[in-house]
C-alpha cells in the first residue's frame, strides 16, 4: 500500500471502470434470457420486446468492451509508471549505498530485487484490481438476479461456490503461506547461486574445481526440487477438488439436476431454468480465478517487502558543509568498527600514512585488514573514531572529491559490457582518447588492446575478452587515469601465473610512484620495502615498523615470515 499510495486515485478509477464494465457484461446474458422468455411463451412474439433485448445486449457488450479496455489501459499505465519509478529509486539507492554493503549481498540477490521483484508487481497492478472487482461484482449481481427468479435453485447453484471457497481457505492457511514464502526464498537462492557460479567460473576452472562446484550447485537445485515437489504434493488433492467443484460441467450438472426436480414437481416454470444455465457459471468462474489471484497477491507482497527493505537501507550521509582536504596525509584516530550484527571488527586503531609513503597491512585472515583499508575510500563509516584525509574527516568530503583523491584496486576487477575505452575511462568519462591510450600504455595493456577486433572500441563481452591479468591491468589503467594521490591496493594475485604477475607488478610500479599507498599484503615478500608494515590481529595493531625492524624484533611478523618462507630473511626479499 505504501508503494501504491501515489497512484491511489487512478487505481480507484480502475475499480470503478471495471465494476461498470463487469455489470455491463451481464447485459448480453440477461438479453438472451429475456429473448428466451419471449420466444418460449406460446403465441406470437412481441417484436418490440425482442429488439429491445437485442439492443440492450449489444449496448451492454459495447459498454463492457470500452470500460474494461479503459480500466486495463489505466492499470497498465500505472504499472509502467510504478516499474519505472521503482527501478529509478532502486538504482538511485544502490548508487548511494556504502560500497561495503555489496560485500554482504550477492549480485544475484540485487538483480532479483531490481528485475524479478519489480516485474512480479505487474500482475498485481495491471490485472488484479480488475479481476477482483469482477470477482465481487459479477457474483453479487448474478446472485441477486437468480434469487429474484427462484431462491431455491439459487441455493443449489451456490453449493459449488461455497465448496470452492472452503477449499481456497484450506489452501491459504498461514502454514501454506509460510511454505510459499520459503519456496520464493529457495528460488532466490538458486538464482543467486547461478549468478555467482557463472561469475566465478574462471576462478573455479583455474583450480580445477569446476566438477566439485557444479556438483554443489546441482545438490542445491535438487534440494529445491525435492522441497518444491513436496510443497505441490501437499496441495495437489485440494487443488484438484477445487478445479472439479468449480468446473462448468459440474455446476451445470448440479443446476440441471436441481432444476429438473423443481420442474417435475411443478414448483418452477421450465423457462426459469434458462437464467440458471447461463448465470450459474458466472457465480463460480471468479472463485476459480480467486486462487490464482491470491497466489499473485502473496508473491507481490513478498516482492514488495524485499523492495521496501532495499529502499530502507540507509545510504551514507552526505556532508551538510563540504570541506576541502589540505594535502594527502591520512590519519586513523581511535577508529573502531562493527558490522550490523554488532560484533566489533576493529578496536581503537591509530595509524598515520604520510604522503608518498607505503603502508602495508598484514595479518591472519579475519584480522581486520580489509575492513581497515575499506574505511579510507569510505566503503563504510567508522562506528567510532575518525578517518582524516588532509586534516579533514572523510565524512565531510563529498564522494566525487573523495574518489578523485582516493583510488582503490582489488584483484576482482569488474568490467562493464562497454567498449574498452569506456571501461578505462569509467571514472573520467570525459577523458580524451590520448589520455586513455597513455593510461593503457603505462599499465602495459596497449599492445593487447591493439590486437582486439576494434581496438579501444571493442566491446567487452561481445567482440573482446580479457584474461584475469589483463582485467587487473585495465583496473590499473583506470586508476592511472584518475591520477588519485592516495591508493588502496589489494595485492593478492593468487590466480596469476608468474609471467602475468610480473607484468602486473611493473604496471603497479608505474601507478604507485610518488603516491600514498595503503596495501593489503597477502604475500609478505611483496612488502619488504614498505615504509611501514602494520601487523594486525583480532582487529588491533600488534606491531608496526620496517621489515628489518620487525624481523629483528622476532615477534608476530617474524613468525609469519618463517611460516611462509622458512628461516630465510634477506634472501627472500622481493619487490614492493
Amino acid at each position: 500500500m505504501e508503494l501504491l499510495r501515489p497512484y491511489r486515485g487512478r487505481l480507484v478509477a480502475v475499480l470503478v471502470l471495471q465494476a461498470v464494465g463487469a455489470l455491463a457484461g451481464l447485459a448480453p446474458l440477461l438479453a438472451v434470457i429475456e429473448l428466451g422468455r419471449e420466444l418460449l411463451i406460446p403465441g406470437p412474439a412481441d417484436h418490440g420486446a425482442v429488439w429491445t433485448a437485442v439492443v440492450c445486449g449489444a449496448a451492454g457488450l459495447l459498454v463492457r468492451i470500452l470500460f474494461t479496455a479503459a480500466a486495463g489501459g489505466i492499470g497498465h499505465l500505472v504499472d509502467g509508471e510504478l516499474n519505472l519509478s521503482l527501478r529509478r529509486q532502486l538504482a538511485q539507492r544502490l548508487g548511494r549505498l556504502p560500497l561495503g554493503w555489496y560485500a554482504h549481498h550477492s549480485s544475484g540477490e540485487v538483480n532479483g530485487v531490481v528485475q524479478g521483484d519489480v516485474a512480479t508487481l505487474h500482475h498485481l497492478i495491471a490485472h488484479t484490481p480488475g479481476e477482483f472487482t469482477s470477482a465481487v461484482v459479477v457474483p453479487v449481481a448474478s446472485f441477486g438476479y437468480l434469487a429474484w427468479v427462484d431462491w431455491r435453485l439459487t441455493l443449489v447453484a451456490l453449493i459449488p461456490v461455497l465448496l470452492g471457497l472452503a477449499v481456497h481457505l484450506l489452501l491459504s492457511t498461514p502454514e501454506r503461506r509460510r511454505q510459499g514464502t520459503a519456496v520464493g526464498q529457495a528460488m532466490g537462492r538458486i538464482g543467486a547461486s547461478s549468478v555467482e557460479f557463472v561469475q566465478g567460473i574462471s576462478v573455479v576452472k583455474t583450480f580445477g574445481a569446476a566438477g566439485r562446484i557444479h556438483q554443489r550447485y546441482r545438490r542445491a537445485a535438487d534440494d529445491f526440487a525435492d522441497f518444491f515437489l513436496g510443497y505441490v504434493a501437499d496441495s495437489a488433492g485440494l487443488a484438484s477438488l477445487s478445479a472439479l467443484v468449480l468446473s462448468p460441467p459440474f455446476v451445470l450438472l448440479l443446476v440441471l439436476t436441481g432444476g429438473t426436480l423443481l420442474i417435475a414437481e411443478d414448483s418452477m416454470p421450465p423457462v426459469d431454468l434458462l437464467p440458471f444455465l447461463l448465470l450459474s457459471v458466472a457465480l463460480t468462474a471468479p472463485v476459480a480465478a480467486l486462487g490464482h489471484g491470491m497466489d499473485n497477491i502473496h508473491a507481490a507482497e513478498q516482492s514488495a517487502d524485499r523492495i521496501h527493505r532495499l529502499l530502507s537501507v540507509r545510504p551514507l550521509p552526505q556532508p551538510a558543509r563540504p570541506a576541502v582536504p589540505h594535502g594527502d596525509r591520512v590519519e586513523y584516530r581511535g577508529v573502531g568498527f562493527a558490522y550490523d550484527d554488532g560484533h566489533p571488527v576493529l578496536h581503537d586503531i591509530d595509524l598515520i600514512l604520510e604522503p608518498g609513503t607505503t603502508t602495508a597491512l598484514v595479518g591472519p585472515s579475519g584480522a581486520g585488514k580489509s575492513t581497515l583499508a575499506q574505511l579510507l575510500p569510505r566503503f563504510f563509516d567508522p562506528t567510532h573514531g575518525t578517518v582524516l584525509l588532509g586534516g579533514v574527516d572523510i565524512r565531510d568530503i563529498p564522494d566525487e572529491q573523495l574518489y578523485q583523491r582516493v583510488s582503490f584496486i582489488f584483484q576482482d576487477v569488474r568490467l562493464l559490457r562497454a567498449t574498452v575505452a569506456e571501461n578505462i575511462a569509467l571514472a573520467v568519462p570525459d577523458a580524451s582518447r590520448s589520455a586513455i591510450v597513455a593510461a593503457a600504455r603505462a599499465a602495459g595493456l596497449h599492445e593487447r588492446i591493439e590486437t582486439l577486433p576494434h581496438g579501444y572500441d571493442s566491446v567487452i563481452g561481445e567482440d573482446a575478452g580479457l584474461s584475469g591479468g589483463e582485467a587487473q591491468r585495465l583496473g590499473i589503467a583506470r586508476a592511472l587515469l584518475i591520477d588519485a594521490p592516495v591508493l588502496v591496493l589489494d595485492e593478492a594475485m593468487s590466480f596469476a601465473d608468474a609471467k602475468t604477475e610480473a607484468e602486473i607488478r611493473r604496471a603497479l610500479d608505474v601507478l604507485c610512484a610518488g603516491r600514498t599507498q595503503l596495501v593489503i599484503a597477502h604475500r609478505l615478500e611483496t612488502i619488504t620495502r614498505a615504509d611501514n608494515i602494520v601487523v594486525m590481529e583480532d582487529g588491533r595493531i600488534v606491531e608496526s615498523g620496517t621489515y628489518r625492524d620487525l624481523m629483528a624484533a622476532g615477534g608476530t611478523f617474524a613468525a609469519m615470515w618463517r611460516a611462509q618462507h622458512g628461516h630465510g630473511t634477506d634472501a627472500q626479499e622481493g619487490r614492493h
